[in-house]
């Protein structure tokens, strides 16, 4: 069955640059985690804040309905240096990221989502999880940025770390935000 078969968008998949796993596996870990976002998203409510938002994270407006057939999103797997290129560009901050949204705020284009591999696999080190566990959290988190969840105010983020959690446990990877939550 294919991803509009699932209900899901159409996903373009590009390896750029970076060690990350082969791409089948890339593959295997994307459609997964974008169907867990999709999933989670039908037990919640839109997110309060709908105004569209000229910022790369997220913000652009919400609506299911735009989740319809023949919706689709891209996913770059990139490195540090160009996400840090991307990130000076757009939101002026001249660092590496680990991931950044480009939503569209309209028509059938979801947006982009732009993965760095040294920032992703370090963070997943430090956390002690595994890089594909790291990988799927972070396409989810660029997924509900493209549909307008963002994390700017403690209510913003509370729903939207709930709307991770929820995919998460539905593709059986840990809580990421659990060890935070002990401190």
């Amino acid at each position: 069955m294919n991803a509009e078969e699932q209900g899901l968008p159409a996903i373009d998949i590009t390896v750029q640059a970076g060690d990350w796993p082969d791409e089948a596996a890339v593959h295997e870990l994307v459609e997964p985690a974008v169907a867990a976002a999709i999933a989670a998203l039908s037990t919640f409510r839109a997110p309060r804040n709908l105004s569209p938002s000229p910022s790369p994270k997220g913000g652009g407006e919400f609506s299911r309905a735009r989740l319809k057939s023949g919706s689709e999103l891209s996913i770059l797997f990139t490195d540090d240096e160009a996400i840090r290129r991307l990130n000076a560009q757009y939101r002026g901050n001249d660092n590496p990221t680990n991931v950044l949204s480009f939503p569209q705020a309209s028509g059938l284009l979801l947006g982009d989502i732009v993965l760095a591999y040294e920032t992703v696999r370090d963070e997943a080190a430090l956390a002690e999880k595994p890089l594909k566990a790291h990988m799927a959290h972070l396409i989810v988190h660029g997924f509900l940025h493209l549909i307008g969840y963002d994390h700017e105010s403690e209510e913003e983020a509370a729903e939207m770390e709930a709307l991770e959690r929820a995919a998460l446990r539905l593709m059986d990877i840990a809580d990421p935000y659990a060890a935070a939550q002990e401190l």
